[in-house]
């Protein structure tokens, strides 16, 4: 890459030294800084490299100016790389920050203190303590120094000449046992300053000194033989060494000890930190950090380790880290346990890491965007049926015949969740005799999908059979003879109790009876029944028709079509239509139709086959509409 005279100039007045760079753009806004051990060389290479990938390349075509400051050491230079990044937040470095604000325990710089939560750190004098991760743990802390220790919860200004005036009366609090009434200097500023600073040494994760504390107050009380004040005293040494159990989680003769470990992830990698005070975990923060250019895993765990110390305030001496850091730091031991205690302690700490990301994996796969409410029910069919495609193309198969005759049935297809009814097709059973279910769903099938493969169509993201496991199985069958058997998903759903069922799966899945997924189902299951219905029975009309057209001697096919058109069927026509007729057939077609009329009127009434149709057939005749978009049959 060829370097500008202007920045090629700057960078050979650079030192050799130890050191901060920092990148400016054309609008002299900072866009990067960097740490370095030489900052010449360091430089240089952002220009000399021929392998540098498309932001690190984006990065340098945007430089238009660079600064730098010399520091004495490596480590000094990461401490100050570290505060620019905090302060500037340069486009281009990684963000060692949350998006959320957490929690503090605070205790004020009152006379007699208070202390509680907040989310604001002020600079008012107070002592803050986090932030706190957690706030599980965070109010695990307030309860415990609640139960431990009576400290006010009032706003009243407790000065010395207002508590002397008397302006003040006791509350609910202390009438309660939750507070000793210093506002009527019932207890001293030195009793109540003695429990802060027992209170601080919980909070910074010192119990030992505050179990000695109490011990000593117990034996006091004990010897004067107060002893209600004993054992209340020893209630709380138990509540703090039960917290103390439960709390512990390293050897506490380890001392205190910081773990920060990574778990990369592509672009991403998860930082977790453990702040370890005699054996307990007082502070835990797990981030996660986007790569910017091209940070190496060792560099992106430094900076998060060295970052998250002094947001917590350690001062520990030791380090444990799961990769090796080549880098000195003054007064600190960073070293990769591989046995022992301390190797536990990077085992939790990385199972923080593993837990972190499955949470937040979780949590996205649950947001899921806004949708139309078609599409909210197919992502919800998706998951109710293990669907690996988004369903939005579903066809429904269905067979109707009334004792085997006038044998037909029916495919409707939805798309995006409503009728595409332009895709609906009727079919005449051809090769099948008789009322065989199973072999005419064979038979449509086949013909269904060998058509759409044949003029290149796109096939559906679901089959539904109306019908149990016999007519899934034709179904099956049909789709192995073409290739296409574990290419579409294909189910069954049987009327009696709504089961779902799979090919080659004994076993039904049973969805909610009121969930949107299986209401979907059952409205393409109707609309396919209605078509197939509406179809069988203009077929039924038709056979009739041609059964009329053989008995009336003397009138021709056409002729008799041109009196259906008007009439539908002949039987319908009455006496006072016969002037009608003559102007359609003239007078003496219109003659010979009319005598046969007549003689069809004198015949006794027969039950045919054809009248043989069940009570659902009929309401789903009558009820509902014909589709004016059905297409000729196949």
């Amino acid at each position: 890459m060829k370097i500008p005279d202007a920045l090629k100039a700057q960078i050979n007045t650079l030192p050799d030294t130890p050191g901060v760079y920092k990148y400016f753009d054309k609008e002299d806004k900072l866009i990067y800084v960097g740490k370095a051990k030489s900052l010449r060389k360091r430089v240089s290479s952002y220009f000399t490299k021929t392998n540098a990938d498309r932001k690190t390349y984006r990065l340098v075509l945007s430089i238009h100016s660079i600064q730098f400051t010399v520091v004495n050491t490596e480590y000094e230079a990461l401490l100050l790389e570290n505060n620019l990044i905090k302060q500037n937040q340069p486009k281009y470095n990684i963000n060692l920050k949350d998006d959320k604000s957490y929690p503090f325990i605070v205790v004020t710089p009152d006379r007699f203190p208070k202390i509680f939560a907040t989310r604001q750190r002020r600079k008012d004098g107070g002592t803050y303590f986090g932030p706190y991760a957690s706030v599980r743990t965070m109010n695990t802390l307030l309860e415990l120094m609640a139960k431990v220790f009576t400290f006010r919860t009032c706003n009243l200004a407790l000065s010395k000449p207002n508590v002397e005036a008397g302006k003040f009366k006791v509350c609910l609090e202390y009438h309660i046992g939750n507070c000793k009434g210093p506002c009527v200097d019932l207890q001293t500023e030195e009793e109540y300053n003695n429990e802060v600073q027992q209170a601080i040494r919980i909070l910074k994760g010192h119990l030992a000194p505050v179990k000695h504390y109490l011990k000593d107050r117990m034996a006091g009380y004990a010897s004067v033989m107060a002893f209600e004040k004993a054992n209340w005293m020893k209630q709380r040494l138990d509540l703090l060494e039960n917290y103390e159990s439960r709390s512990l989680v390293a050897n506490p003769g380890m001392g205190n000890i910081d773990v920060c470990t990574i778990l990369p992830d592509g672009e991403r990698c998860f930082i977790n930190y453990l702040q370890i005070v005699e054996g307990l975990i007082i502070h835990a923060h797990t981030l996660e950090i986007q790569r910017k250019l091209e940070e190496t895993d060792e560099e992106l765990l430094l900076s998060g380790a060295i970052s998250l110390k002094e947001e917590y305030g350690s001062t520990a001496k030791e380090l444990l880290t799961n990769l090796e850091i080549d880098f000195f730091i003054p007064g600190l031991k960073i070293t990769v346990p591989q046995v022992g205690d301390k190797k536990k302690l990077i085992e939790l700490s990385m199972k923080n890491n593993i837990y972190y990301k499955h949470d937040k994996e979780e949590k996205a796969r649950a947001e899921i965007p806004k949708v139309s409410p078609n599409q909210r029910i197919l992502l919800k069919l998706q998951q109710d049926l293990r669907l690996k495609d988004y369903p939005n193309h579903i066809e429904c198969f269905d067979n109707s015949n009334i004792q085997g005759t006038n044998a037909v049935a029916a495919m409707v297809c939805f798309k995006n969740g409503v009728p595409s009814k332009k895709d609906y097709r009727h079919f005449n059973i051809k090769t099948v005799v008789g009322p065989d279910d199973f072999a005419s769903m064979d038979e449509i099938v086949t013909r269904r999908y060998r058509r759409m493969l044949d003029e290149g169509e796109p096939l559906p993201k679901l089959i539904l059979i109306d019908g149990g496991k016999g007519q899934l199985s034709a179904s099956a069958e049909a789709l192995k003879k073409l290739g296409l058997y574990g290419q579409i998903p294909i189910i069954g759903i049987a009327k009696r109790l709504e089961e779902i069922y799979y090919p080659e799966d004994p076993y039904p899945l049973y969805l909610d009876k009121k969930g949107e997924s299986l209401i979907l189902l059952q409205k393409l299951r109707d609309e396919a029944h209605r078509f197939g219905i509406t179809h069988h029975r203009d077929q039924r009309s038709k056979a009739a028709l041609q059964i009329d057209i053989a008995e009336v001697n003397g009138l021709g096919p056409k002729t008799i079509e041109r009196v259906q058109e008007r009439f539908k069927t002949l039987k319908r026509i009455k006496d006072e239509d016969q002037p009608e007729i003559e102007t359609m057939i003239g007078q003496a077609k219109a003659k010979l139709l009319m005598e046969w009329v007549v003689a069809q009127r004198k015949k006794p009434k027969t039950t045919f086959a054809t009248d043989a149709v069940s009570a659902d057939d009929l309401d789903a005749v009558n009820t509902i509409e014909v589709s004016t978009n059905s297409k000729p049959a196949l």
